[in-house]
């Protein structure tokens, strides 16, 4: 396997990404759009999910497709996001036909980012307006770091961010993952070295070796025990594929890639996060092997989950009001 061209999740052909941030309050959307509807999945580990949509996604309900999928910040707010997605949607024509009626179908996940130093006294909900302009900005290239959904995003003990990452296997199915980093835990051992080092590919953040100085038996550090930080959280992430999966064999694609979450964040899946993972799967291409391409899907997906998280904390960059260094800023001279 080997990162695609972009190492983006956009190296999934028909497949792309739109942010949108505001930088006074410190939050943002992100939205994954396809050429033309997707089978998506669904997994959720985390205690404290915030979700629209959700339920469509279960193999035995009507609608097997989606036209997008939107991570945001804004806490239960941020679900307004997807409206503005659908809107857009709608104005183009696209959505599941009920007669004459076309209805967008826009499943969603927010993190919690309310108290991160940025201003959240509006007086209108600003989620719907960033999401019609995430979509509007869609694209193949975006860029990584405080952007989008990652734009107010905290790990325990330095700033969290978007991220990216995709894999080509060697049947040409790609994998690719995208990430709003805002755990409880945290990514880094006590030296700054990633956890998800192991699974690096080219140097993608720092090439900076494995954990040194890790106590097994001491307690991790969270935003619970980190000083002045507040304990909500939440890692939402979306996985894809150019195959062509069930909605079944997408949601089990969705359940493996958590295990990408579990590496690069320590710890992961708390009672105060909202830990959720989409997958999406455009079709356009057949599992060679229906035995063994499904456990190699996984595989990947875990492996492109676990470098998209540490990719977006290492593209973090600093703002004014920050309650937190960026990893840049306490470890890249280092």
């Amino acid at each position: 396997m080997r990162p695609g061209p972009l190492n983006l999740i956009t190296d999934v052909a028909g497949l792309r990404v739109g942010n949108a941030s505001d930088a006074g309050i410190k939050t943002g959307t992100t939205v994954l759009v396809g050429d033309a509807p997707f089978v998506a999945g669904v997994h959720v580990m985390g205690g404290a999910p915030g979700t629209r949509e959700t339920d469509l996604l279960a193999p035995d309900k009507t609608v097997q497709e989606v036209d997008a999928l939107v991570l945001s910040g804004g806490s239960a707010f941020g679900l307004d996001a997807a409206s503005g997605v659908a809107d857009a949607l709608r104005a183009a024509g696209r959505g599941f036909f009920v007669g004459s009626v076309n209805v967008p179908i826009v499943p969603g996940a927010i993190l919690f980012d309310l108290i991160n130093g940025g201003d959240k006294d509006w007086q209108t909900n600003p989620y719907k307006a960033l999401g019609r302009a995430a979509i509007e900005a869609a694209d193949s290239r975006f860029d990584l770091g405080s952007l989008g959904a990652g734009t107010g995003a905290l790990c325990a003990d330095m700033k969290g961010g978007l991220g990216s990452a995709s894999l080509v296997l060697e049947s040409g199915i790609t994998v690719g993952a995208l990430v709003a980093v805002n755990p409880v835990g945290g990514v880094t051992g006590p030296k700054g070295q990633f956890w998800a080092n192991l699974w690096e590919m080219n140097g993608e953040f720092g090439a900076s070796g494995p954990v040194i100085g890790f106590d097994p038996s001491a307690p991790p550090v969270t935003k619970l025990t980190a000083r002045d930080q507040p304990g909500t959280a939440t890692t939402i992430a979306i996985v894809a594929t150019d195959a062509a999966l069930t909605q079944a064999q997408a949601t089990r694609l969705a359940v493996a890639a958590h295990d990408g979450m579990a590496r690069a964040i320590h710890p992961s899946h708390t009672p105060h996060d909202g830990d959720l993972v989409f997958a999406a799967a455009t079709g356009a291409r057949a599992l060679p092997s229906p035995d063994i391409d499904p456990l190699l899907l996984g595989h990947a997906a875990a492996t492109c989950l676990a470098r998209a998280i540490a990719r977006g904390v290492y593209h973090a960059t600093p703002a004014p009001g920050d309650l937190l260094p960026t990893w840049q800023a306490r470890f890249g001279s280092a």
